[in-house]
């Protein structure tokens, strides 16, 4: 028995007497319970013989294993826990994923490679090394945060792929940061070494290519790519490298969310074909909170991937700042520990203690489905980046590694030693590896980038800015509308949902048997239905989007006897795929939810992905996504989205966070000119591909209905942002007939060119083309037009006419004109419900302005401000003074005497 708690003691604590560090600066105190003597074990027992069979127990415990003497067990004990690889895996609490590792670990034959496979390690190796030592020497003072002190990094991963590719992997998405990043571009995904070099010159803009588009570019060391490789068993892996920004771990999700989609579109359905990886610092493994978002989606149902390999390079230094001060837990790691993932730590100076631990995580990924953790414990020759002094901050630690020998200077001395290999083999391999770099290099000199990169195959005919796009209609056919709507508005017979919830559904089925009175949530539900009888897939996450934060959507039924769940979305073809329409309750994270619905969404064009908030104040959670990603990324990496972010947003007196998705930042990020009125024909027009995204506030169920759908009925993609409405959801005079979301000449969705989106809905007064007697033209958006609907109604009002923009960005100019010329003689008014500061009036401003001079309408100072003042927080926390702000300015808006201008 004591001798079981000894054994358990080292499976438990073993790694704490690793020698994992391989600079030896390390000082960590051994634990107690690893020595013999605290079992009541002497001197005298070492060659005393013990049998330690355990029923059901693997490894040392195993009931197969024969009587050992108390040295031999204990020096087994310490070449498996206490060499160069310290395992962490006793806080699993399932006997058979221990039982599999203890095997994997304990089985007394060391790793032994023979010769052929020690040639390719050092092989792999070499280019690792010699890569950083090119680069070093031509670009001198240029930043590529090298991957020096971590070398080994290079060929653990390639024999981990190789591992994977036998074991069933085809597909790897990859996410990593900065540090090494050009290195696996170069060697693990095959980016040809003379465009990483053209790159470094200065690189030249691809030519000759129809549609091909530049953007603005990003620095190297952030840029992505896909290539196919060979592995060493003789298959074949597609690895994508996704481009990131130097915010370290935003990525995380989105390789998630990208392996997920491409196990969705190869119907990988036991998740072993396609796999991600994700590369990791120390510190910000340790720090940055999306790390944990990430992780927690691992096993959740459809966010699930089959398990990430994570493999942290551990500079054993963030920057300047010291492990003790970046994280208060033993290990970088500890953060994965929440998961059961397993932790490999392993000197990264042991090139063979690499490679085995990452085969293991392949393996471990491919048999059990769940995360595993590599901890490469290494250092970094230089600074953070080549032109970095860290002796400032880090002298003993840097004193230490400039004499300290690089990891391929030990393993050959390693080979030689061992008589495996020659020294003549080790210097054929260094000359191979040299000439080739030197041959790329020159190769560089005249490469002139032809392949139109930005494209993945699911993309093939895509149009890029440069390329018109034609603008098509969204309508669709009545019976089309009838049968779906008939098929999402009911459920099974003996299905018993909530009354309220059975209520909503015998509306909607009435509401498409009458074709009145069309409500929101049933706008959306047809829109979802329509794209879905189409052969495209939707997927909508968030917090709460079953049934919906305002109990409007109702997608998923619950029994309220069985507590079944039925999804009547999911029963609209015959044998329908259970994901083609999924909904999906999220963890509650706006970061990492958000992150993987965009890499979702990159993967195939083909798909509505959405994301919704559960309220669009709570959105600036993901702050980092909309910056780096979203409102930027087809301009730095030219990657295309067509993702579609829903944010609850209007003012009803709900307080400060629930009632702005924030607008104004959205609008602020957008890239369009504000003194330029682009080309307005319609059949010229690129505004919106020209655009880093659009931005809508739609107001009616038919235009929600056809901007979700203008969203695949185009050859390009484009992020959608979109201020969803709360009070709308049931508002009265918010409703649609079903004669708007039909694609019949005549009918009222229908104008010049067919039924699509209105970016902006003229008065609804019945008004002529000219109108010289109306006084003033409030422009507006969102749910305020209701409210002054109502009011100039209730006054009698029949000089002001009220418009409404849908969409905001990219900016309407044609249409605003078209009223403009309309309404001669009115005042120009911009209404809003937000303060000043906030909302679209900074942004409106000035296009308004730019398309007033156009026609001679006057300048700044004619566009009148309605709305609330300047404010720090979006709205008060008192609902009466919310009242009398809401009600002051729209009898402001609807006043008799004209409106004060802002500028005096």
């Amino acid at each position: 028995m004591r001798l079981l708690l000894l054994v358990r003691a080292y499976q438990v604590n073993g790694h704490m007497k690793a020698k994992l560090d391989p600079l030896g600066l390390e000082e960590r105190e051994i634990p107690e319970d690893l020595t013999p003597g605290l079992y009541g074990f002497s001197e005298a027992d070492l060659d005393r013989e013990f049998f330690l069979g355990v029923w059901r127990m693997s490894g040392f415990l195993s009931e197969n294993r024969p009587v050992q003497t108390l040295r031999a067990i204990l020096s087994r004990l310490e070449q498996a826990y206490c060499g160069t690889i310290g395992y962490e895996y006793m806080h699993i609490a399932d006997r058979d994923k221990c039982n599999w590792l203890r095997d994997k670990i304990e089985t007394p034959t060391p790793r032994q490679y023979n010769s052929e496979r020690r040639v390719v390690i050092y092989d792999r190796l070499t280019w690792s090394t010699q890569f950083e030592n090119f680069l070093a020497t031509k670009w001198t003072t240029a930043k590529r945060f090298g991957l020096e002190g971590a070398e080994s990094l290079i060929p653990g991963m390639k024999e981990m792929f190789d591992r994977a590719a036998d074991l069933g992997v085809e597909n790897i998405v990859i996410g990593m940061p900065h540090r090494g990043r050009l290195n696996v571009l170069g060697n693990v995904v095959r980016k040809p070494l003379r465009q990483i070099f053209s790159e470094f010159s200065g690189g030249t803009r691809p030519v000759d290519e129809v549609g091909l588009y530049t953007g603005t570019g990003d620095v190297k060391y952030h840029l992505g790519t896909s290539y196919d490789r060979p592995t060493r068993g003789g298959k074949h892996l597609h690895l994508s490298l996704l481009a990131n920004p130097s915010h370290l771990e935003a990525v995380d999700p989105v390789v998630m969310g990208k392996t997920r989609a491409k196990q969705y579109y190869t119907k990988d359905e036991s998740r072993t074909k396609n796999m991600g990886i994700l590369i990791h610092g120390d510190g910000s493994f340790a720090g940055q909170g999306v790390v944990y978002e990430t992780l927690h989606l691992s096993a959740l149902p459809n966010y699930c991937t089959g398990g990430t390999v994570h493999i942290v390079v551990n500079n054993q230094v963030a920057f300047t700042t010291d492990p003790r001060a970046g994280r208060s837990s033993q290990y970088c790691t500890d953060v994965a520990k929440a998961l059961d993932a397993p932790i490999f730590h392993v000197n990264a100076d042991d090139i063979e203690a690499v490679v085995h631990v990452c085969e293991l995580a392949a393996e471990w990924r491919q048999t059990f489905h769940s995360d595993v953790v590599v901890d490469l414990v290494c250092y970094r020759r230089f600074g953070h980046n080549e032109i970095d002094e860290p002796s400032f901050t880090q002298p003993k630690m840097y004193k230490v590694i400039r004499s300290h020998p690089s990891s391929l200077q030990i393993y050959q001395e390693k080979l030689v030693e061992s008589g495996q290999v020659t020294k003549e083999d080790i210097d054929k391999i260094q000359k191979k590896v040299s000439s080739i770099l030197n041959e790329e290099f020159e190769a560089s000199k005249e490469y002139i980038p032809q392949k139109r990169d930005w494209l993945a195959s699911h993309w093939t005919g895509f149009k890029s800015p440069e390329q018109i796009s034609r603008i098509r209609n969204t309508g669709v056919k009545p019976e089309i509308l009838k049968n779906v709507g008939k098929a999402i508005s009911t459920f099974p017979e003996n299905f018993k949902p909530h009354r309220g919830v059975k209520r909503v559904y015998e509306q909607r089925a009435q509401m498409i048997e009458s074709g009145e009175g069309i409500d929101w949530g049933l706008g959306e539900a047809l829109a979802f239905a329509t794209l879905v009888v189409e052969g495209n897939h939707v997927r909508l996450s968030g917090q709460d989007v079953e049934r919906g934060t305002f109990s409007h959507r109702h997608s998923v039924l619950h029994d309220q006897e069985t507590g079944k769940e039925y999804c009547p979305l999911d029963h609209l073809t015959m044998n329908q795929d259970p994901e083609m329409f999924t909904v999906s309750n999220s963890s509650l994270s706006e970061f990492g939810v958000l992150g993987f619905e965009l890499g979702y969404s990159m993967e195939n064009p083909n798909s509505l992905v959405i994301w919704e908030a559960q309220f669009g104040d709570f959105a600036n959670g993901a702050q980092v996504m909309f910056d780096q990603f979203i409102s930027s990324g087809e301009a730095k990496w030219l990657r295309q989205t067509g993702l579609v972010v829903l944010l609850p947003h209007g003012y009803d007196g709900q307080g400060p966070e629930h009632s702005s998705g924030r607008l104004e930042r959205f609008l602020q990020m957008s890239d369009d000119n504000p003194f330029v009125i682009p080309e307005m024909d319609p059949t010229l027009r690129k505004q919106i591909q020209e655009c880093n995204w659009q931005i809508v506030n739609v107001t009616t169920p038919a235009n929600y209905f056809h901007v979700l759908r203008r969203q695949i009925h185009r050859d390009f993609r484009k992020p959608l942002i979109v201020m969803a409405p709360k009070n709308l959801l049931r508002h009265k005079k918010c409703v649609s007939n079903l004669s708007e979301f039909d694609d019949v000449k005549g009918h009222p969705g229908f104008d010049k060119q067919g039924t699509r989106f209105k970016r902006l809905i003229k008065d609804q007064s019945g008004h002529s083309d000219l109108e010289e007697g109306i006084r003033r033209l409030v422009l507006c958006s969102g749910k305020v037009y209701y409210e002054l609907d109502e009011e100039r109604q209730k006054s009698g009002t029949n000089d002001i006419a009220i418009c409404r923009m849908e969409q905001l960005c990219p900016f309407p100019y044609d249409l605003i004109q078209r009223e403009l010329k309309r309404y001669p003689n009115a005042e120009i008014v911009w209404c809003q419900e937000e303060p000043m500061n906030m909302g679209a009036y900074q942004y409106i401003a000035p296009r308004l302005c730019t398309a007033m001079k156009a026609l001679n309408r006057g300048s700044f100072n004619d566009i009148k401000y309605v709305g609330r003042l300047p404010s720090a927080a979006t709205a008060t926390g008192f609902y009466q003074l919310h009242v009398k702000e809401q009600t002051d300015l729209v009898h402001k808006a609807l006043q008799p005497d004209p409106i004060t201008p802002i500028l005096p």
